[in-house]
């Protein structure tokens, strides 16, 4: 069948995709010559045991040509990431990382932790491998420089200090007790300790501590003393800062058993600003360097890459994928393989964290598989669920009512798949919990069954657990019954007798209730996965009450964004006070046009 391509091929580069009898995709590859790339699938010999099982999958492709093999390469990469197709290697956590910034159009500048797209204006350090390291950091450049981290309102708004200077933590420049020049200077020790200038910031410090000693300012030496040990506790926490390596990205792969690790390091000014392990799907038989050829590209599709990478491995394509990031990057990246020195050494180190990663994973894996096929035993399953999806709901007497969904599987919580659903059915009693779990389901299979009529749909669970008992399991059975869903299993976790954890009820459609051994290893797996599913749906309904709180009539006036809105309460001090706020007033608001004016005018004095 694939032979029959190759009379409708020529040796343009592009990228190709494998698809079975269903139409699903089984792998997406680049190829510098379509041709000789479908030719050698086409060979009955020669294949190791996964290309083999790929190809007699196969039973038809599809194929897109590009001018250049670097244009092929970021559309397979694109394409792997949208289709994850179970033949290809997949990153599958690419989430962007933090950064801190220093804002840049305030006579004050604020520290703060910043993700995604780098819009406002001001001076971005980073990636940090994850929020806590920047909150860390944060937290201790408060004590260091004492710069303020709090929001333009709420420093417009201030009358008095805050708590932050009473305990030695910003400089108070909301109510002027630091000058512009104070401050900046303060702000620019700030920046040079980011951009790793920490030994002339630290050295500098000193020598004023001394000197206030000298001329007896104790009260000033100590609060410099204070800010020394602040700057040793971000190195502390920064682990091992190298020398030699002002800017890279450390990336060290370790295979064992058809699993990967990779473990990535980000070096920046001469810092280690944390490490993070990914775990790539990919089986027994691919080559290190086919591994860390997809990884390297998909993980840089939403990430600013170091002009060094450094890599365990040689990559496939290591000049084509330096090529691409390069264009990226709008500036030279190297990938290479270090044999010496202190960049070797950093990457013994990540690949020697890449393998104890990948150990813990392995013995966590074996454990959650044995829970997996107990409660498989447990519940009279086909076989231990791949899938699970755990249900609850939470509000407070029928208010900013939320449903939330939690899936685990054999590798633990899969929190990237998690989801909230913000309770829309207006003829719901207030507080009706089985309303809400039959609305909760018929969106979620609704739209499972839409993605999977066009090919694009997550697994189906296995298995549905519901917090609660005989009334919600029917609910929720009544809801997939009406879409035709008969193939999920659906247990209720009620909390049992005197409504103790350890006394857990389970119900199941047209059986009676059971209940397992109170030290039974299955019911402490049980109740994590429900109780991580009520912390999810806790999370999820207080974020939503948080932000009706914070809501303001301001939010409804046609053409206010979030920007003018933040211009608005500063000039004014409160929604109130713009709501009584003259025309002419209002034209007088910063960043505020006439037309605006007379509209929110209008709004608030019934000219609408």
């Amino acid at each position: 069948m694939i032979r029959d391509y190759l009379r409708r091929l020529d040796d343009k580069p592009g990228v190709y995709r494998m698809l079975d009898q269903k139409g699903d995709v089984l792998y997406v590859g680049k190829a510098r010559s379509l041709r000789k790339r479908v030719a050698s699938y086409a060979k009955a010999v020669g294949h190791n045991a996964r290309i083999g099982r790929m190809v007699a999958a196969t039973a038809s492709m599809m194929f897109v040509t590009t001018e250049t093999e670097t244009e092929a390469l970021l559309l397979e990469q694109n394409l792997i990431k949208q289709l994850k197709p179970r033949f290809n290697v997949l990153l599958r956590d690419d989430k962007s990382f933090p950064s801190i910034i220093l804002t840049g159009e305030h006579a004050f500048p604020r520290l703060a932790k910043h993700r995604g797209l780098r819009k406002e204006k001001g001076r971005y350090f980073g990636p940090f491998a994850s929020a806590g390291a920047v909150n860390r950091t944060i937290n201790q450049l408060q004590k260091a420089f004492l710069i303020r981290t709090c929001s333009e309102p709420m420093f417009e708004s201030r009358t008095r200090p805050c708590l932050l200077h009473q305990i030695k933590r910003c400089s108070a420049p909301c109510v002027g007790l630091i000058g512009e020049v104070e401050y900046a200077a303060l702000v620019e020790d700030a920046a040079l300790f980011l951009s790793g200038k920490s030994t002339r910031i630290q050295e500098t410090l000193a020598r004023q501590m001394g000197e206030a000693a000298a001329t007896m300012e104790f009260e000033r030496a100590a609060a410099l003393r204070d800010r020394i040990r602040a700057l040793t506790a971000v190195q502390a926490n920064q682990g091992v800062n190298p020398e030699g390596v002002e800017e890279a990205d450390v990336v060290a792969l370790w295979q064992e058993g058809g699993h990967a690790c990779v473990q990535v390091f980000f070096i920046r000014a001469n810092q280690n600003w944390g490490n993070r392990a990914y775990f790539p799907r990919a089986g027994a038989g691919i080559e290190a360097g086919e591994i860390l050829e997809a990884f390297i590209g998909q993980f840089y599709g939403n990430k600013t890459p170091a002009r060094c990478i450094l890599t365990s491995h040689a990559p496939d394509n290591a000049d084509l994928l330096a090529e691409a990031l390069t264009a990226q990057l709008v500036r030279k990246v190297e990938i290479s393989v270090p044999q010496r020195g202190e960049k070797a050494r950093l990457v013994e180190q990540a690949a020697r964290n890449a393998r104890e990663a990948l150990a813990r994973r392995m013995a966590e894996s074996a454990s959650q598989a044995a829970l997996l096929e107990g409660l498989a035993a447990a519940f009279d399953l086909d076989g231990p669920p791949e899938r699970i999806e755990v249900y609850d709901n939470s509000h407070i007497m029928g208010t900013n009512a939320v449903g939330a969904m939690i899936v685990a599987g054999p590798e633990g919580f899969v929190k990237s798949q998690y989801r909230k659903f913000n309770i829309r059915g207006t003829e719901l009693t207030p507080g009706d919990d089985f309303g809400m779990m039959r609305e909760v389901l018929t969106r979620r299979f609704a739209r499972l069954a839409r993605e999977e009529s066009e090919g694009r749909a997550e697994t189906r669970p296995d298995l549905v657990l519901i917090d609660g008992g005989a009334g919600q399991v029917a609910a929720a059975r009544a809801a997939l019954e009406e879409l035709g869903v008969e193939d999920v299993t659906i247990i209720g976790v009620a909390k049992g007798v005197d409504r103790d954890a350890g006394k857990e009820e389970f119900h199941r459609p047209g059986k009676p209730p059971m209940a397992l051994g109170h030290r039974d290893p299955v019911l402490y797996f049980v109740q994590r996965l429900r109780d991580e599913a009520h912390r999810f749906a806790i999370g999820a309904h207080r974020a939503k009450r948080a932000a009706q709180t914070r809501a303001t009539p301001l939010d409804e006036v046609p053409g206010v964004g979030a920007a003018r809105k933040r211009a608005l309460l500063a000039h004014f001090g409160s929604a109130k006070a713009v709501a009584r706020a003259g025309l002419a007033d209002l034209k007088a608001a910063p960043g505020i046009s006439d037309a605006l004016a007379e509209a929110i005018h209008g709004f608030f004095h019934g000219e609408r």
